[in-house]
């Protein structure tokens, strides 16, 4: 129930988030008025967005009980780079370049976390694992170039980094499509845990609704 709620929580906070921002955006045509405050309070619901879709993507597959360390590490990642855009947004530039750095790194690394752990949710046979294997090697290699972009400033004429780049991004997005389409074709069976995994949470269904069907009795009272 800890990650089912985990999970409701990112996505309510995306609810809210996308809410808040279509009630600005209605406000803006109604009144004709955009100034600082509402620039930064779209900034900020944005930035709110972006958390809880890396919070879902975290947290669904945290939910599947086959690994933690990557989720969580993605999901505190998330809510580390919110706080500092928030900061950057209200406070002004003069946080100094090394914290904008910071803030884009930590925004970087959740992203990467978040990416792998959608992908990781897919059932893959053996024959098709490489596909995930794949996808670990280039985020993570993309990442760590862009990394030492923010902080080593290297020449902005080298084309060698920029066709890395290219060539990674390619590859990123290739195998997000076909990652689930090896999902589709993979017939293996759940294994024993991901078994143990969905009994413990159906029984805890179970309990919530017995919960619940004794409160609307009493009520009926």
């Amino acid at each position: 129930m800890e990650n089912l709620n985990l999970k409701k929580f990112f996505l309510y906070l995306l609810i809210a988030s996308v809410a808040c921002s279509a009630l600005l955006g209605i406000g803006v045509v109604l009144l004709g008025n955009f100034g600082e405050t509402e620039s930064k309070i779209l900034l900020t619901t944005l930035t709110v967005t972006m958390t809880s879709i890396v919070g879902l993507a975290c947290g669904a597959y945290l939910e599947t009980k086959r690994g933690e360390a990557l989720p969580v590490c993605g999901i505190v990642l998330a809510i580390i780079s919110a706080i500092l855009w928030t900061i950057f947004i209200w406070g002004g530039t003069g946080n100094g370049e090394s914290f904008v750095k910071f803030a884009f790194s930590t925004t970087l690394l959740a992203t990467a976390c978040s990416h792998i752990s959608l992908l990781s949710i897919a059932r893959l046979e053996k024959k098709f694992r490489w596909s995930l294997y794949a996808a670990v090697v280039s985020d993570w290699s993309l990442a760590t170039i862009l990394l030492w972009i923010i902080w080593l400033e290297p020449p902005s004429d080298s084309g060698l980094i920029a066709r890395l780049i290219g060539i990674l991004s390619i590859l990123i997005a290739a195998l997000t499509i076909i990652t689930p389409i090896f999902h589709k074709l993979s017939t293996q069976p759940p294994d024993t845990a991901e078994i143990d995994a969905e009994i413990t949470r159906l029984r805890a269904r179970i309990e919530e609704l017995e919960k619940q069907r004794v409160m609307v009795s009493n009520d009926e009272k």
